[in-house]
């Protein structure tokens, strides 16, 4: 008995080191950038986030999500309302976030 307890309080003290070992290893880093100019994946990239996202149809969406957020929040739904406005404040602030995507990421 006296043998497993020793054990148990040797896997307590040695898994949190672990674990906070595995947090702080570090990864390699990764960053998107836009396509070229005149390829198929520019044109995809184009229409997908310039025109639609960035655009009248992703600020409409947005303001969607808003709306429907109070709804939900009026309704005392509030975690289906914090989850679309996380969703309408992505859509809104589109142009910060897609400036980021090209930043550093790991």
């Amino acid at each position: 008995m006296q043998r497993m307890r020793t054990w148990r309080q040797r896997v307590h003290r040695t898994t949190p080191v672990a674990l906070l070992a595995i947090l702080l290893q570090a990864g390699n880093a990764l960053a998107m950038t836009v396509p070229a100019s005149g390829s198929f994946a520019y044109d995809l990239y184009d229409i997908g986030v310039n025109q639609i996202l960035l655009g009248p149809v992703g600020f409409t969406g947005g303001v969607a999500c808003m709306c429907v957020a109070a709804i939900l929040a009026i309704r005392q739904m509030i975690l289906p309302a914090a989850g679309v406005v996380l969703g309408g404040a992505f859509l809104l602030r589109a142009n910060t976030v897609v400036e980021t995507i090209g930043a550093l990421i790991s």
